[in-house]
């Protein structure tokens, strides 16, 4: 049971203006390296004589790193949004290129400067100790020599964009991207399914090789990078990088593990009521997503306008300052949500840290999956509007174990108002289950994923021959254990290709098991006491990176928990919500 707390101060929802700026110039942009180095150099340089100026130079030094993390946001945006234009690839690449390589230096110099004034002892513990364990953290791992890699793997990430974003097929004589094509999978004619499905593949087939050799020169980039570093592989380096000091990779492979004995049985179970209700001697991939009843696709909104106004309005009835979060971003132009041609794959929320208004990014084409991510990503918004008024760009920035509970909290918690989408009663139902099936896919696949990882940079000079054998095997060890692949043999070895995360941000992805874990306390705690475990999941939001995961979850009326008995009883806890419907 959660316990009453005092209400938390709520940054402004409403503020579409930059604050006053106390260091840089109101007028200044980023513009090339030679303006902007002078105000590293003055960091470096500068005397500081007294506990009271350690604490202004940290505060001159976030805005510096502030103006430069929305700088690149928005080049990443521009780009995101239309991967064809080359002045937009041109405008992220001299970012990645030019200006990133020159600050790293600096970067490197200013947190040794931190630690070694005599007067960092006098910071307080409590408010700066989860910032200086990330710096200490990062000199710790810094190497001059990795700066290159990092531009060439860079450039290498923003060619997987490309391709999968150019990526479209034709159906019944419609050019369209994958993302559309994937509701034909939603289909009740399962003739069309399988027709949408084959064609999907087949065009993912036809780049199968150069995404291949693209991911070899990631990995082995990647490998010497922490080679250089000091450790044994790419793995160990970025636990150390992603500041994962809560958990291990044996703690992962347990997680691996409980969700194999615990969650897996479920998912058959469920696929074998799916056959039986649909009456098939067997199911084949392209019978996952149809809805059982037979009935048409889903279709909760036409438009992205309309996605945004019904997502407003939901949030609205969960809390007037969620509403106003979306309102805000609507009124500054910070959504771009329909699928088209030549946007890069998936969806996001990107932070802007001088502003504090972030971006909404995803590929919408009227489906339910599209609700759960305008609500998933919508969680993160509100997560960038909690901290925006936290004083150190390093406070806003939690790692994905929190940011994911943000979102995917939301989800959960949504629900009891999404009648705003479906209101017919039998529609409603329908979309509620479908969604709490998909909760629990999250962690096979999630597991999937992860411990794909921990192989290919444990074994980084393998094959792609041994890599497809690799993914095969760990594919069939957690997902569609029941479901028939004959004939289709040809297209599971590449299947991970389509997973972004493998290519621009490895190892994040069991964050979000761990958050899904978390998220289902936290809508149950809502379940329990609406009022209470929503400002508790405000209350734990709101304190940004200024405390460790454990404190975070506790704040949020929850555990940091992914041990076999808590995932069964949260599964369990799932499970009977279903059947209730």
């Amino acid at each position: 049971m959660l316990h009453a707390a005092p209400d938390i101060q709520l940054a402004s929802a409403t503020d579409t203006q930059r604050p006053a700026r106390r260091y840089l110039p109101e007028d200044f942009i980023v513009t090339d390296w030679s303006a902007l180095e002078s105000y590293f150099v003055e960091l470096r340089d500068r005397g500081i004589n007294t506990p009271q100026e350690l604490e202004e130079w940290l505060l001159d030094r976030s805005e510096l790193e502030s103006a430069l993390s929305e700088n690149l946001a928005w080049r990443y945006i521009r780009m995101t949004c239309d991967t064809q234009d080359g002045e937009r690839a041109e405008a992220f690449q001299y970012f990645v290129s030019e200006i990133e390589p020159n600050a790293a230096p600096y970067d490197h110099a200013l947190n040794e400067k931190l630690m070694q004034s005599e007067y960092v002892g006098n910071l307080s513990p409590q408010r700066y100790r989860v910032f200086i364990r990330s710096v200490r953290q990062a000199l710790e791992i810094y190497r001059a020599e990795n700066i290159p890699l990092k531009t060439d793997i860079s450039t290498k990430q923003q060619q997987y964009a490309a391709t999968v974003g150019a990526m479209t097929v034709t159906i019944n004589g419609e050019e369209m991207t994958l993302p559309r094509a994937a509701d034909f999978l939603k289909n009740p004619d399962r003739a069309v399914r399988e027709q949408a499905y084959v064609a999907v593949q087949e065009r993912r087939l036809q780049d199968n090789e150069s995404l291949d050799k693209l991911f070899t020169q990631l990995v082995r980039l990647r490998h010497q990078m922490a080679l250089n570093a000091g450790f044994k592989n790419f793995r160990d380096y970025m636990f150390a990088a992603l500041g994962r000091f809560d958990y291990t990779p044996q703690d992962c492979f347990n997680f691996h593990r409980a969700i194999r004995e615990t969650v897996v049985p479920l998912i058959d179970d469920l696929d074998l009521e799916r056959r039986q209700d649909l009456n098939l001697p067997e199911l084949r991939p392209w019978d996952l997503d149809v809805d059982v009843s037979g009935k048409a696709p889903l279709r909760p909104f036409d438009t992205g306008a309309e996605l945004l106004e019904k997502t407003i309005t939901v949030f609205q009835h969960l809390d007037p300052y969620l509403g106003e979060c979306l309102r805000t971003m609507r009124h500054m132009g910070h959504l771009d949500l329909e699928s088209r041609k030549g946007k890069a794959p998936g969806g996001y929320n990107y932070p802007l840290d001088e502003t504090g208004v972030p971006f909404i990014f995803m590929n919408a084409t009227s489906s339910l999956r599209d609700v759960v991510t305008m609500l998933h990503e919508g969680g993160h918004a509100v997560h960038s509007f909690l901290t925006r008024a936290l004083p150190l760009s390093a406070d806003k920035h939690p790692p994905s174990e929190v940011a994911e509970l943000a979102s995917m909290s939301m989800e959960l918690m949504s629900m009891d108002h999404w009648d705003e989408f479906f209101p017919d009663a039998d529609e409603l139902r329908r979309a509620k289950k479908t969604h709490l099936e998909s909760v629990l896919e999250t962690f096979p696949w999630v597991a999937t994923i992860d411990k794909f990882q921990h192989w290919i940079y444990e074994n980084p000079e393998h094959t792609t021959e041994q890599r497809h054998a690799r993914w095969v095997q760990t594919f069939d060890e957690f997902n569609q254990r029941t479901v028939s692949w004959k004939g289709l043999e040809k297209y599971k070895p590449y299947l991970w290709q389509k997973q972004l995360h493998l290519y621009e941000v490895p190892f994040y992805y069991i964050e979000y098991a761990m958050a899904q874990l978390g998220a289902i306390a936290v809508w149950r705690n809502y379940r329990e006491n609406p009022q209470q475990g929503l400002e508790a999941y405000k209350r734990a939001l709101a304190l940004g990176y200024t405390a460790p995961i454990g404190e975070i979850y506790a704040a949020a009326g929850i555990r940091f928990d992914f041990s076999t008995e808590y995932l069964r009883s949260l599964a369990d806890f799932v499970r009977e919500e279903m059947a209730q419907l």
